[in-house]
């Protein structure tokens, strides 16, 4: 039985803080994968897991590997202690009744409801960009939608928005090869959102905040009660974070993508019944969320190598999407792909929650830019990835009309 200090292999190296790493981080995942599918950085103390079978069976596997400490490598190692209501970052028995909670305010139906909408501000943000030779489709489109959908999910003013947006993006943001440092007021507790949670409990709307601070419900203490507004406070900030950044890239990760295969984006363009499972492929292809993180909580083993509780563990998600173990030809980009069990959004009792809002806000996407602009370029000279240690994807990535 091997531990953590031999869990490497010669000169293979991961970080997640590495910036030519992270440009095209796929020959290392490949590496990964192949040569040590559990890894250990000793630089930054912390095991990966690359194979589908093993990120799959991981995130499905609540008792080893907790929640409770966050799902961010930085935040792990922190020792944050998270409050109530910080729905992905907890374990039963609380997450089940918190995760309840808002769950019902993301249904299927209540999703639907929300195409027209979506397709609305989508429009506001494309049409004035008709006729333009050169744009930012990040700037322009893919961080303006995401932001007024859950902004008004969440009941906060437009005018308001964008700065809300700002701060929300602001605490993931790292200089670029470094990790993220927390401060606890700002990432955990939703202080940002404390004057329209407050303004909320005297004037309710059709909104998030209004419903999380009227429902009762039975706490993990059997406790009938409401949430306090700290707590919804919290909420709130769960749901602005993951709403914005992840849709952003998906939306950057798709026009990049089609710019490099033209046929393919002839055939959406000719096709829209097409453009649902091209989404869930542009999510396979380039997982805006490369990896999640895991606190281990009992002392396990992987490849006869021994990971003791108190470990932080990367469940390298970016990886298993391309694994040919589990996808054929995976570093092919295949609209028409059968897409079988992607980890993009996680998979078990912490699958995202907004992963229906944000599939439906993708396709719409792209419905709307291939209406307007079935043709494009992407100037990668011009381009620049986001500097975060959290999602991957394009800060800026200018788009060229043909």
């Amino acid at each position: 039985m091997t531990t953590a200090s031999t869990a490497q292999t010669g000169d293979l190296y991961y970080d997640p803080y590495d910036v030519e790493i992270d440009r095209d981080p796929y020959p290392t995942y490949a590496r990964l994968r192949d040569e040590a599918p559990l890894y250990y950085n000793e630089t930054h103390d912390f095991y990966a897991l690359s194979r589908h079978a093993d990120v799959a069976k991981s995130l499905g596997d609540r008792v080893t590997f907790s929640s409770s400490r966050g799902n961010i490598l930085e935040l792990i190692k922190s020792g944050i202690v998270m409050p109530p209501g910080m729905l992905i970052y907890e374990d039963a028995p609380a997450h089940p009744i918190h995760r309840k909670l808002v769950s019902k305010l993301f249904t299927a139906k209540a999703i639907a409801a929300l195409e027209p909408k979506i397709r609305a501000f989508s429009a506001a943000c494309l049409d004035p960009l008709i006729g333009t030779q050169r744009f930012d489709i990040v700037s322009e489109f893919a961080a303006q939608m995401p932001m007024r959908v859950i902004g008004m999910l969440l009941g906060i003013p437009e005018t308001d928005q964008e700065d809300i947006r700002d701060k929300s993006d602001a605490n993931l943001r790292v200089r670029a090869g470094n990790a993220m440092k927390f401060n606890k007021d700002k990432f955990v507790t939703g202080g940002a959102f404390a004057e329209y949670v407050s303004w909320r409990v005297d004037h309710p709307s059709d909104d998030i905040m209004t419903e999380l601070l009227h429902t009762e419900f039975t706490d993990e203490n059997g406790v009938t009660r409401t949430l306090t507004p700290k707590e919804v406070q919290t909420y709130v900030q769960v749901v602005a974070g993951a709403g914005n950044e992840t849709t952003t890239r998906t939306i950057g990760w798709t026009a990049k993508i089609l710019a490099e295969h033209p046929d393919q984006r002839s055939h959406l363009a000719a096709d829209h019944s097409l453009i649902p499972n091209a989404i869930e492929e542009v999510l396979r292809y380039e997982s805006p969320a490369p990896h999640i993180g895991r606190y281990v909580a009992v002392d396990t083993e992987f490849y006869d190598k021994k990971v003791l509780a108190g470990s932080a563990l990367l469940l390298v998600a970016g990886a298993a999407n391309r694994d040919e173990r589990h996808y054929v030809d995976p570093d092919r980009f295949d609209i028409r792909r059968r897409i079988a069990s992607p980890v993009t959004f996680g998979l078990g009792a912490h699958f995202c929650l907004g992963a229906a809002l944000a599939r439906l806000e993708g396709r719409i996407a792209l419905e709307e830019m291939l209406k307007r602009f079935p043709e494009w370029d992407v100037d990668l000279s011009d381009a620049r990835l986001t500097p975060t240690s959290t999602v991957r994807g394009w800060e800026h990535l200018p788009l060229v009309i043909s």
